[in-house]
């Protein structure tokens, strides 16, 4: 199944029912163990779905939410059990969060990698974005709790590049969320990836420590380069496999910085694949031509120690058929 699901998301995502203003009287909500530890300013951007993020902060500034009758700071740490009182909101008409589409709902039941009590783990499509946000009506974090409504706590540990495919984790309780994410700041967590780039990989080369820096260009575009003042960045990389034009290769990243497989790749003189952003177009022509539609990235492997169980698990996400038929027609 993985790799069958078409990146234009609007067939599969449904009609947007018109929506009530559902935050026009005051409100009280009861702070839920799960999130207990959680900021208030994340908290309410979750619970005040629709409601922009300027508003909530606005509203914050003036008092108009309270935490067990107190004024309270944007950074504010919830404690299970906390009354937080949200004022009347005015908000202007607009749909509801587009709903789940069938086909949509089909692979995400059929790609699910891992589940149990604390964590769920899905082979993401390419296309599907992680959350919501800048014209992204639904994301995969939005169709998850749309199809799970009975898990009361669902957040995404990690994120993944909009034309990125494979592992997805999603944490289902909060002390798993926190500790996982402690985890891969320590680098307690592997992260493998499979890419094709341009031309031959450099023979010796395993290691790309070079920092990374986001910069914002004219037309208001985020791209991130190799700066010496910016963060530092470290990706292994070895070969799979050599084509004629190209080179297939597994990576594992030591940090997690935006697009850093890419930029490092780049950086490296052998650009991604499908790489609109960093690639090279007559690379990306000659491989459209071979059937390939996106960017040639998959986060094909997460191994981890489970937080709750104390074990290690290792999760495979297969590869799509998109990716693996391009490889059929590569020549050698």
């Amino acid at each position: 199944m993985a790799g069958e699901y078409n990146v234009r998301l609007s067939t599969y995502l449904g009609k947007r029912p018109v929506q009530e203003n559902q935050f026009d009287k005051v409100s009280f909500v009861d702070v839920d163990p799960e999130y207990a530890g959680q900021r208030l300013d994340n908290f309410l951007i979750r619970h005040l779905k629709g409601v922009p993020k300027s508003r909530i902060y606005n509203l914050l500034r003036k008092g108009e939410i309270r935490v067990n009758k107190g004024r309270v700071k944007a950074d504010t740490r919830l404690k299970a059990n906390d009354i937080v009182r949200i004022a009347p909101i005015r908000i202007a008409e607009r749909g509801a969060p587009a709903v789940v589409g069938s086909q949509l709902k089909r692979y995400l039941s059929e790609n699910i990698l891992f589940e149990d009590d604390g964590l769920l783990i899905i082979n993401k499509p390419s296309g599907l974005a992680v959350h919501g946000g800048s014209g992204i009506s639904l994301g995969a974090i939005e169709a998850m709790r749309l199809e799970r409504p009975e898990l009361r706590f669902l957040e995404l540990v990690h994120r993944l590049d909009r034309e990125t495919s494979g592992c997805l984790m999603f944490a289902k309780k909060r002390a798993v969320l926190v500790e996982i994410q402690q985890a891969m700041q320590r680098n307690q967590i592997q992260k493998n990836y499979l890419t094709l780039v341009k031309g031959v990989w450099p023979k010796g080369k395993s290691t790309v420590n070079a920092p990374l820096r986001k910069n914002q260009i004219s037309s208001g575009e985020r791209i991130v380069r190799v700066d010496a003042e910016g963060k530092a960045s470290v990706t292994h990389f070895k070969v799979n496999r050599r084509f004629k034009e190209a080179t297939l290769l597994d990576v594992t990243l030591e940090t997690g910085r935006t697009h850093q497989i890419r930029v490092h790749c780049q950086f490296s003189g052998t650009p991604v694949a499908g790489d609109d952003k960093y690639g090279d177009k007559a690379f990306n022509d000659r491989s459209r031509e071979l059937g390939l539609r996106r960017l040639f990235l998959h986060a094909c492997r997460l191994r981890f120690k489970h937080p709750l169980s104390g074990d290690w698990v290792q999760v495979d996400a297969p590869v799509p058929n998109d990716l693996s038929s391009v490889l059929e027609k590569i020549p050698e």
